[in-house]
Formats: structure tokens, sequence, C-alpha cells
């Protein structure tokens, strides 16, 4: 990462809830241990609370205890952050509070100005046009919209032009954390920095390519919000084929923030659109249900807290996704994703197509494998290429084995410490770099996409498919690519 040195001021709307506590503030607490802050930049936590600086500072410091790992925190390093620190009490949705924050000096001395908009996305219209009537909407001054922006198009796109009333395009920042993840943006080192890839990467080559992430975690007491979402709208929309279009996009002219995201709107304008009959044959969703993880008992989706035994909101998703375009023609994209599954993991995995022709023996050739890479995202961030190597030995004749070629950013970089994706994408948002964000229209054409298998859903009586915590989801997610004579990556 580079360093930002030029003074910024970070106001945190919703800066004592638990995105800020959890996530943002370790995040930037780590760019100041790491020099990366200018020295005079500010961090300002706004709510409608009435909080002293004192107060506030003291909370971000229980935080700090417990979400910074003792193992790279510095004693040095706090009292620099404390002063960074003050806050401002903001009712959001009363226009005259936001004088307090003319009041704070937000944004003097040309400072650039970066909102975080760490609140539910129904007062983002109102923050941002309340921001424009004091006059903090010029052109050195970002926001930054949390997901989820909006729960279809139509609502998204409400959303959005709210906020393009008063921001232009450039100035709007929406963030999907997991773009902010080293191995996520290795993807794009892998392909377009190496002769190696690149000319592998289309339908010639690849059979097929598997994403999933996975979760270990039920709702967590935060079923009603959780039931008006469901894992299409929390996941697939966003995350999962955010990191798709990485995969499958065109190399860009240059790494710069609109060539970037110019390709991958191409991609999402290939998808093909799931709806009516094939989201019966091309999707699976699913609700868990009780069943055992890591050995405890847990609860099923109806047994927690709120629960309304009529919902049919999916916990569960997977599904096959086609790209029509010359290089995917025929590939087939795999994604799922799940609460309480089996394991807790994030990965892609490019599966290559079969050697023409084996000239090995019967015994060797029931060994052989197709050559796979693999990308952990989570819990550990590492890539993986597996390759047939013959096994040593002079009696063993000519007997292959697969091998797995391991690269682990742990090990290969142990002298840097990994930064959280807040981290860079809070420094990319400070250094007005946006290739790592979600432009409007991508948000649109993903929804578009999203919103067809969502309707044909809503026109069926058939209710999600249970499967027991623990499991890796419904029995007919399994099917869902031995339909095609494939199978899942970790089956």
């Amino acid at each position: 990462m580079k360093v930002s040195l030029k003074a910024c001021d970070v106001v945190i709307f919703g800066g004592g809830g638990d995105l800020a506590m959890r996530k943002l503030l370790p995040a930037l607490y780590h760019l100041d241990m790491d020099g990366l802050l200018a020295p005079s930049t500010r961090i300002i936590g706004a709510s409608r609370r009435e909080v002293s600086d004192a107060d506030y500072q003291s909370k971000v410091r229980e935080a700090l205890n417990e979400f910074v790992p003792s193992s790279v925190g510095d004693d040095t390093v706090w009292p620099r952050f404390k002063e960074r620190l003050s806050y401002v009490s903001v009712d959001a949705q009363q226009e005259s509070d936001f004088a307090r924050l003319n009041d704070h000096k937000v944004g003097g001395d040309d400072r650039d100005v970066v909102f975080y908009l760490a609140t539910s996305p129904d007062l983002f219209g109102s923050i941002c046009s309340s921001l424009a009537s004091h006059g903090l909407n010029e052109d050195r001054m970002r926001v930054v919209l949390e997901k989820p922006l909006g729960r279809d198009l139509a609502s998204s796109r409400a959303i959005n032009d709210e906020v393009m009333k008063n921001f232009k395009e450039q100035q709007a920042f929406r963030i999907d954390h997991y773009l902010g993840k080293e191995t996520v943006q290795n993807l794009l080192a892998i392909r377009f920095g190496n002769t190696l890839f690149e000319p592998l990467w289309d339908s010639a080559h690849i059979d097929n390519v598997q994403i999933t992430v996975s979760e270990t975690v039920g709702v967590e007491g935060r079923w009603g919000y959780y039931d008006k979402a469901g894992a299409m709208r929390d996941m697939v929309q966003n995350h999962l084929i955010q990191l798709l279009c990485l995969v499958a996009m065109e190399p860009p002219g240059r790494m710069d923030s609109d060539s970037v995201r110019d390709e991958k709107i191409k991609v999402l304008k290939a998808l093909r659109p799931i709806v009516g009959a094939n989201a019966y044959t091309k999707t699976v969703r699913g609700q868990y249900a009780k069943g055992m993880i890591k050995g405890k008992d847990v609860q099923g989706y109806f047994d927690e807290e709120g629960s309304n035994p009529d919902s049919r909101t999916e916990t569960f998703v997977a599904l096959r996704a086609d790209i029509d375009n010359w290089r995917w023609a025929g590939v087939p994209f795999y994604l799922r994703t799940g609460k309480r599954l089996g394991q807790r993991y994030s990965e892609i995995v490019i599966q290559y197509k079969a050697v023409p022709h084996s000239i090995f023996s019967d015994e060797s050739n029931r060994q052989l494998q197709r050559n796979q890479l693999v990308i952990r995202l989570q819990p550990e961030e590492k890539i993986s290429l597996t390759v047939m190597n013959k096994v040593p030995g002079a009696s063993e004749g000519m007997n292959l084995q697969p091998v797995d070629l391991n690269l682990s950013l742990t090990e290969a970089f142990n002298d840097k410490r990994s930064p959280e994706a807040y981290e860079r994408l809070l420094l990319d948002v400070m250094r007005n770099d946006a290739t790592l964000f979600m432009r409007y229209d991508e948000v649109e054409a993903a929804w578009k996409w999203v919103d067809g298998i969502m309707s044909a859903w809503s026109q069926t009586s058939e209710r999600p498919k249970e499967y027991a915590s623990g499991s890796w989801g419904p029995a007919a997610s399994m099917a869902l690519p031995i339909k095609d004579g494939r199978n899942w990556h970790d089956y």
C-alpha cells in the first residue's frame, strides 16, 4: 500500500455501532500503526447519542483491546491515535444537527473529507442531503456507502438516486469488503502479472469455475434483519458476483478505477438471465435446520429468537451461472453460499480440463487428476495449484500422484503483516482510488440479474429445502453440478 500523507477528516456516521467498533476503527488504528495516516488526519465519530470526546475515546480503547490482536499492538500508537479521535452528536434525520460538523471544522483548511455511512441504507439519502445543505459535498469530500444497497433494483436505484442528487458519481464509494482481501487482489496479479495463466484462462482450457463462501454461524440473534435479506441479497448480489467478475473479466487497458470497472460491467451484462422455469434447474435455495457443528448441537432457523415459521427466506443458495461471450462460452460458474454449513471458508476454484490423451499406465490413469487452481480467501489466505507428479523411486515405475504447489501469503511474506480488508479500502478512499469499489452501473446490473431469480422464486409455493446444520446444504445443491457431470471441489 502506498502512503497517504494528505491530511484528511474521516467522519463515521454510526460511529458507536458494531461495524465501527469491530472493523473500521481497528482498521484505522492499524493504518496509524503502519504510518499510513497523515499526522493531522482526524477521526470523528458521529451518531445520535450525546457522548463526550473522553467517553468516546474510552469506548474505542475498549474495542481496540478486544479486536486488535495484542501481537501487533504498540503502546506508543494509542496516545497518537487517541489525539485523532473526537465525537459529534448528529441525528441523521435532523438536518439542523449537521451544523455541528461545521462547528467541528470538518473539511477546514481544504482538507479532504471521508464520510463513512455505517448506518441503515434508509438514511443514506437524508444524510447526503443534509451534508449538501451545509456545504459538505465539495469535490474533495467523499461518501462511503455500506451494503446492502437496497433489496432489489428499484430500491437500490432509489437510494443511489438520492445520493447522486447531492454527490457526483466519482465521490461515491460503494464498498464490498471482499474486494479488499489480499488474495482477491492477488487474483488480478496472478492473471495479469504472469504469462503462465492468462493464455489458459478461457473455455478452451477451463472446464468450470466454483466460488464458495461458507459460514458456520447462523443468524446470531439478527433474525429480523436477516429474514428481510436472505443469502441471495446478503451474499450473492455483492460478494459472490464481484468475485465472479474478477475471475471472468477481460484484461483492462490499465490498472485504474474506470478501466477495471468497465471490464466488470461487461461480465455482468453477459450473464445469462435465470428466469422463469430456469430458476428451478439452475438454482437451489435452502434453510438450515437443527444439527451439530464442531461437536455442539445448534438451533435451526425457526428456533432462533423472533422467527416466523412461515418464512421462505433462504439461508443457502447454490446456482449455475453462464457467461455468454467468446471467452467463457460453455463454462459453468457454480456459486454457493450458506449459513450453518460444515466449515467456514471462502475460495475460488479454477478447474482445468483433462489432458486430451493419456500416455500412462492404467494405474497412473486412475490417479490422474485435472489441474486445479484454488484461491483461498479465508480463514487463511493462500493459493495452490494441483499438478501431476511422478511418485519418487526406481521401483515405482511411472506412477503418478497429484501434488499441490502452495503459496501461503503468511509464509511467503512472513516479515509483513497481512492487512485486513477494511484497511486497504479505507486507505483507497482517502487516496481517492475507486478501483476496488462498485460503480453505479455495476450495482444496477447485478441487481437486475438477481431480481430475475428472486422473481421466479416468488412465483412458486415451493419452500426452501431444509438442510441439517453442519452439512453442506440441501442434497439438491450437491446434484447441481452432478447433472453436468461434475462435482463440487470438496467432494
